[in-house]
């Protein structure tokens, strides 16, 4: 069986577990706290450098770190990946978007005013602003996006949405206004409906 290393409340590790579970793929989970370095320990360190979650364990000893990474993995051959090369193309382009412009601000937000320790958010206060500035700048731009279609990628639901989902649907713990996107805010409620849809709290 496929183990998933992952933090519970981490979109990144949200994506997988949705993918996952929408794709009728068995994972066996093992958590990790969000305060306890246990991901920067030498055995962590030794199957994935990088010292972070998301990371797939297949059978065979093989250690595959990096949520895209994952999705793509996993949903090779199967519905969620377009089926025509401009809509895999599409894929990667909202997947690349999704961790240069959008996480970087909209999933960092949400860490630090919603479950980081005080004292250390204190020293990050002065971030928060550019931080919203630059998530709402990649919330408009989905905004635009969805003014003409259902999907992301391709022509029906796919890994992009699922990349896109997992902290765009919880940014307002990052203080967030999504009533501010009306488009955005249909697409999380079609995302909700789709089969085999998962929330984020839900325990495997």
């Amino acid at each position: 069986m496929l183990t998933l290393h992952e933090m519970h409340i981490s979109g990144n590790c949200y994506k997988v577990r949705l993918a996952a579970r929408q794709l009728g793929i068995q994972l066996a989970l093992k958590d990790y706290g969000l305060h306890d370095g246990t991901t920067r320990t030498p055995g962590y360190l030794s199957k994935n450098p990088n010292g972070r979650v998301p990371m797939l364990e297949l059978g065979d000893g093989r250690f595959l770190p990096e949520s895209g990474a994952i999705l793509w993995y996993l949903a090779e051959d199967s519905a969620l990946i377009p089926d025509d090369r401009w809509g895999r193309a599409e894929a990667h382009q909202w997947m690349f978007f999704e961790q240069y412009s959008h996480e970087p601000y909209i999933a960092v937000a949400r860490f630090w005013l919603a479950y980081a320790p005080k004292a250390e958010l204190d020293k990050k206060r002065h971030l928060v602003g550019e931080w919203h500035e630059k998530g709402n700048a990649a919330l408009a731009v989905m905004e635009t996006h969805l003014a003409g279609r259902d999907w992301f990628a391709g022509k029906s639901y796919s890994i992009a949405d699922i990349a896109l989902y997992g902290y765009t649907h919880c940014a307002g713990e990052g203080g967030f206004d999504l009533t501010r996107y009306p488009k955005v805010g249909a697409w999380l409620a079609r995302v909700a409906t789709t089969p085999g849809y998962v929330p984020l709290g839900e325990t495997w």
